[in-house]
């Protein structure tokens, strides 16, 4: 929108309308870089608040909590468009699509955050945008083509690399395999979304689906709920989790898809990883070694490559 200084300048005949145009592009230039890098180094940092509460908290209340601060953030985007979720058909499909799109990532990756460094879990994420095109493929008769199935052996590649280093001497096989599952799940529900949520506004869906799995993960968490003290960088870390990671985070996330669409902003995935390792290594001292480096490299150059339009 603009200033009501930049609109009364604009003339009768028009004269002063390219300078608001470039006014407007310069602005775009570096607006859209600067909200991928910021939501990058976000949700980068959502795998070193986990690394650093989840051994304090466990992974089940931990992802409570994740779950019920990102919903309430989220929560006046349900409530304004609240009329299209009566039913009980769509908080079935609602309550089904959060437990496959963040309660059960969300527990894997906090699972993993405890036994391998914050980078693993962030690089392991990025595999997301090659299962959403593989359980497309798989499930709902999608077109693959060469070059995506190409970038799928390459990440898969990567994946195996990752798996097969050791991190202080001990395998993070297992962490790894957790982070991927979480990926698989993320693709299989950003097809859910994409083919049973049609029409409804993405932020009131995500509110929707963060809320109906912080209810369903409440017994298990309380189960698990944590009888010793819990020292006050882990609460930290878990309201940052909740509030900046997943409420804020998903709030900047629609607004550039509104403005820049799904496929530029898709790009935030090649950062990510990137921010992951780099919080990892800066503020917990965690190794950068060289298998992290190649499977970052397998990975984030197959995400690339399925991201590129076939010539």
């Amino acid at each position: 929108m603009r200033s009501p200084e930049l609109a009364a300048s604009v003339t009768p005949d028009g004269s002063a309308s390219s300078a608001v145009a470039v006014t407007d592009s310069a602005r775009a230039g570096w607006r859209t870089p600067l909200e991928l890098t910021v939501l990058g180094a976000i949700w980068g940092g959502s795998f070193l608040f986990m690394r650093v509460a989840a051994k304090d908290f466990g992974a089940l209340p931990l992802v409570e909590m994740r779950l019920g601060l990102g919903a309430l953030i989220l929560l006046p985007f349900l409530w304004k468009a609240r009329e299209s979720f009566r039913g009980a058909g769509i908080w079935a499909k609602l309550a089904m699509i959060g437990l496959i799109n963040s309660a059960v990532p969300f527990v894997l990756f906090a699972w993993a955050a405890q036994r391998a460094p914050a980078g693993i879990g962030a690089i392991t994420n990025s595999m997301a945008v090659l299962f959403t095109a593989l359980v497309g493929f798989l499930f709902f008769g999608e077109k693959i083509g060469v070059q995506r199935a190409i970038a799928l052996l390459a990440g898969f590649a990567g994946v195996v690399v990752l798996a097969s280093g050791k991190t202080a001497g001990a395998s993070i096989g297992w962490a790894v395999a957790a982070g991927c599952t979480a990926a698989f799940l993320y693709g299989i529900g950003a097809n859910l979304v994409r083919r049973q949520l049609t029409g409804l506004p993405a932020a009131a869906v995500a509110a929707a689906t963060l809320g109906t799995s912080a209810l369903l993960t409440l017994p298990f968490a309380l189960a698990q709920w944590p009888t010793h003290a819990i020292p006050a960088k882990s609460w930290l870390s878990a309201a940052l989790l909740g509030v900046l990671c997943t409420g804020i985070a998903f709030v900047m996330y629609y607004r550039l898809i509104q403005r820049i669409g799904a496929g530029r902003a898709v790009a935030v995935t090649y950062l990510v990883p990137l921010f992951g390792v780099a919080w990892g290594w800066m503020l917990l001292g965690e190794p950068l070694t060289a298998t992290m480096l190649a499977a970052a490299v397998l990975i984030l150059g197959s995400v690339a490559l399925s991201q590129r339009a076939p010539k």
